[in-house]
């Protein structure tokens, strides 16, 4: 039983899932959620991510399996496909659930953005527009906090507009190391698309926007800690177009990704209210 736990769990793609967790987490801090309110959105991005990473295990399971994925364990027979499955549909109800106690704003919001996740997994990953669901996704994030205040307000355009940046940076650097296992089995986003390289430049690009506008979305002149943010942010993205060209695309570039974005979410909270409208 062990095993089966510990097996369902790596098929949620625990370390994204835990960062956006984190990130949700952070927002609501910097806009002031009272700790059960906090908790509350936190479990409930939880939740939303946990179905959506099993959605994508339980859909790719044959497709994984075919190229002898190590890390996927429905691919390796850790766990049955239809076990990952009904944990997915279980985890989306109980995320709209828990979300609803926030508001129906909140949970509109929420809902949307685990739609854009299964999209990509049913779907869409296979297309030129592979990136919309994480720019969707990632974009309403800031959103699900804001509307799950006491008092729901909306997020400045500023801020769903470096939540997308980060979404597409993030499926880029994810796709990367696995491009030569995508083409075997029929998948060409954008990414496969592009090439390396190209798709590389393209996620630090949209990284390092991000992270200017979070700097200077609040106003002028930005706060001392924002700037602080600003250079750690572009020198993390520089980075990833060092390893870029010196080394074939691994999951260190997904990674840093994720760095950068807990740093431009503690950029957010440094904003504080500034996020919203």
């Amino acid at each position: 039983m062990a095993n089966k736990a510990t097996a369902l769990i790596l098929a949620s793609h625990p370390g994204p899932t835990v960062v956006v967790t984190v990130v949700a987490t952070v927002l609501g801090i910097g806009l002031g959620y009272s700790p059960p309110r906090l908790a509350i959105l936190a479990l409930a991005i939880l939740l939303g991510q946990l179905s959506i990473g099993w959605s994508n295990d339980w859909l790719d399971a044959a497709r994984d399996a075919a190229v002898q994925r190590s890390d996927k364990p429905a691919a390796q027979g850790a766990i049955g496909a239809s076990v990952v499955r009904a944990a997915a549909f279980v985890a989306l109800a109980a995320a709209l659930l828990v979300t609803a106690v926030l508001g129906l704003l909140a949970v509109l919001a929420h809902f949307v953005a685990i739609a854009g996740g299964w999209a990509y997994n049913l779907g869409l990953k296979s297309t030129v527009v592979s990136f919309v669901p994480f720019a969707i996704s990632f974009g309403l994030l800031p959103a699900i906090a804001t509307l799950g205040q006491v008092e729901p307000a909306f997020p400045a355009p500023w801020v769903l507009a470096a939540g997308a940046l980060l979404g597409v940076a993030a499926h880029v650097t994810n796709v990367l190391p696995d491009l030569a296992d995508d083409a075997a089995t029929g998948i060409r986003g954008l990414p496969h698309r592009l090439g390396a390289v190209p798709s590389g430049l393209l996620a630090f690009g949209c990284l390092a926007a991000a992270t200017i506008l979070i700097t200077l979305g609040p106003g002028w002149p930005p706060q001392p800690l924002l700037i602080v943010g600003l250079v750690i942010g572009l020198a993390v993205a520089a980075l990833g177009v060092v390893l870029l060209f010196r080394r074939s695309p691994t999951r260190l570039l997904m990674q840093l990704i994720m760095t950068c974005a807990i740093i431009d979410v503690a950029m957010l909270a440094l904003a504080g209210q500034s996020v919203v409208v």
